[in-house]
C-alpha cells in the first residue's frame, strides 16, 4: 500500500543464535506501509455499524481479519530474504511471526466455523491470487509504486464490509454487496490521489493550472465518478439519502489538492496524515449516514 517507508536492512549475518529478543522487532510484525491500516479498518468499521449489533461472531472476525492482513508482513520478509534482498536472519523472525499469526488466525476461523459462517470463508478466495502476485513482485523488486496492484489489493480488503454485516446479522443480506463496491470505489480512488500527491511533492515548482489538472485528471475522475453515482443511486433512493455528502468530502479534498495546494516539496508522512484523516472523516459520514438511512 501507498506511503512505504524503506525497511532498515541489518548487516549481520546469522550464525544460527540470534537472540529470540530481536524476533520482537517492529518490522518483523508490523507492516511497514502507514496508510495500509485504514484500507483494513475502515471497510470493517461500516460492516460493523451497519449491522448494529456487535457479537461474538464480530470479534472472531476482526481477529481473523487481522491475522490475514498482518501475516503479509513476515511472509514478504521471507520472499525478500529468499530472494536476497535482506539478509538470511530474517528468516527465523518471519516464520515466527507466520506462525503466530496463522495460529491465531486458524483458531479465529474455527470460532467462525462452529458458528456457522463457513460461507464467509469464501471472501478470502479472491485474496489468495491477488497475495501471490505481490509476492511475485516482492520476489523481482517490482512492487514499489504498483497502482493497480494497491487498488485490487484494497479491493480485497473491501471485501470485510459484506462479511461484518453478515456476522454481524447473523445471515447473508445482499446489502453486503454495496457496501464492498462503495467502500473499494472509495479506496481506489484514495489510492489514486495520494499516488497524484506523491507526484507533485516532486515537482521543482508548482506548474501552471493546466499542467496540474492534466497530472490530476485521473484522481479527479475518480472522485466525480464516486459523486456523481451515489448522488444518482441515492437520489433514486436505492442508496441512504445522505450518504453522498461522504464522497462529496473525497471530491473536494482532490479538488483541493489537485489545483488550490499542490503538494510540491510535502513530506510523505505530511501527505499520508492527510490522508488518513480524510479516510477516518469519510468511514465516519459513511456510517452516520448509512445508520440514518
Amino acid at each position: 500500500m501507498y506511503f512505504s517507508t524503506p525497511t532498515r536492512v541489518h548487516n549481520f549475518r546469522y550464525n544460527g543464535r540470534m537472540k529470540f529478543s530481536s524476533f520482537f522487532r517492529k518490522h518483523y510484525a508490523l507492516p511497514a506501509e502507514h496508510g495500509a491500516w485504514v484500507f483494513l479498518f475502515s471497510p470493517l468499521l461500516i460492516g460493523l455499524f451497519a449491522a448494529r449489533q456487535f457479537t461474538s461472531a464480530s470479534i472472531l472476525l476482526v481477529i481473523a481479519a487481522l491475522a490475514v492482513f498482518l501475516i503479509r508482513q513476515p511472509v514478504t520478509l521471507a520472499v525478500k530474504a529468499l530472494s536476497g534482498r535482506r539478509p538470511r536472519s530474517d528468516l527465523p523472525p518471519a516464520a515466527f511471526w507466520m506462525l503466530i499469526y496463522a495460529g491465531v488466525g486458524a483458531l479465529a476461523l474455527a470460532g467462525l466455523l462452529q458458528q456457522g459462517f463457513g460461507y464467509i470463508t469464501y471472501l478470502a478466495l479472491p485474496g489468495l491470487p491477488v497475495f501471490a502476485w505481490h509476492l511475485w513482485l516482492v520476489s523481482r523488486r517490482a512492487e514499489r509504486r504498483k497502482a493497480g496492484v494497491e487498488i485490487v489489493g484494497s479491493g480485497v480488503l473491501a471485501l470485510a464490509a459484506p462479511a461484518a454485516l453478515w456476522v454481524g446479522e447473523g445471515q447473508y443480506n445482499p446489502n453486503g454487496w454495496w457496501l464492498f463496491a462503495l467502500v473499494w470505489l472509495q479506496s481506489a480512488a484514495s489510492i489514486v490521489y495520494a499516488y497524484l500527491r506523491l507526484e507533485q511533492r516532486d515537482l521543482p515548482a508548482i506548474p501552471s493550472r493546466p499542467v496540474l489538472l492534466r497530472m490530476a485528471r485521473r484522481a479527479l475522475l475518480y472522485t466525480s465518478f464516486n459523486l456523481a453515482a451515489t448522488l444518482a443511486l441515492c437520489l433514486a433512493g436505492l442508496l441512504p439519502g445522505g450518504l453522498f455528502l461522504a464522497y462529496l468530502l473525497q471530491w473536494a479534498e482532490s479538488l483541493y489538492g489537485a489545483l488550490l495546494r499542490p503538494a510540491v516539496g510535502f513530506k510523505a508522512t505530511r501527505i499520508g496524515l492527510r490522508q488518513l484523516l480524510v479516510s477516518t472523516l469519510f468511514t465516519v459520514l459513511f456510517i452516520v449516514f448509512w445508520q440514518i438511512g
